[in-house]
């Protein structure tokens, strides 16, 4: 199993996200840098951290999503590469459309940061199956533009499809439908705003991403 992250100027969760590869593995990731122009070949989950790539310019995860190597993401994910992104890594997903919606700015403009109790509303995707009966988990979120939003049919869809795999309990953002993660048509592809890669150790508060990352890494 050979793991991967993405590293984008201002990127500032990628230690997190490769040292929850770590542990889940066993085998540290490849850190691939923004601008190379393909993933390594043995490569079989990537992860889009979080943070503020390219100073959050233009929007968020806009200048990123132009980045060399993302040309070869997305034509790995289109052929079955599960990738998720996490905060900036979901806006960086929207923006290349990998992902259907945008994030705006939260509705009370301003940065939230907290611990945040969250719905698992599809409890069998390739990203939630470790969870078991588990309801409810806890991630912390930080993020300013994190307010997802999509067109009423798209909304629809993701509902109707079982795609929507996360849901804010008291939203923070103003996200509709209280919307914290969803998934592609096919599955593989995975955003949230909260960061699961943030709660995999008891002395940070909380051990309830460690079934995300589990789940995905079963899956494959």
């Amino acid at each position: 199993m050979q793991t991967a992250v993405i590293v984008f100027p201002a990127s500032n969760c990628d230690r997190d996200a490769a040292m929850a590869l770590e542990k889940v593995t066993g085998r540290a990731p490849h850190m691939v840098w923004h601008r190379d122009s393909e993933l390594p070949s043995d490569v079989d989950f990537v992860v889009i951290p979080g943070g503020f790539s390219y100073g959050d310019y233009l929007r968020s995860g806009a200048m990123a999503a132009r980045s060399p190597i993302v040309k070869d993401l997305v034509k790995r994910a289109g052929q079955g590469l599960p990738v998720a992104g996490f905060c900036n890594g979901f806006q960086i997903l929207t923006e290349t459309g990998l992902l259907p919606g945008a994030l705006m700015r939260n509705k009370g403009l301003k940065f939230v940061c907290r611990p945040q109790e969250l719905k698992i509303t599809n409890g069998n995707s390739r990203y939630t199956s470790a969870y078991g009966t588990t309801q409810n988990v806890v991630f912390p979120v930080a993020h300013h533009d994190g307010n997802y939003y999509a067109d009423d049919s798209t909304l629809d869809s993701l509902e109707n499809e079982g795609r929507i795999i996360f849901k804010y309990e008291g939203n923070p953002n103003g996200s509709a439908r209280d919307i914290a993660g969803i998934c592609n048509a096919e599955g593989n592809v995975f955003g949230m705003m909260p960061h699961p890669e943030r709660a995999i150790d008891p002395q940070h508060g909380g051990t309830d991403g460690l079934g995300l990352f589990k789940s995905i890494i079963e899956s494959i």
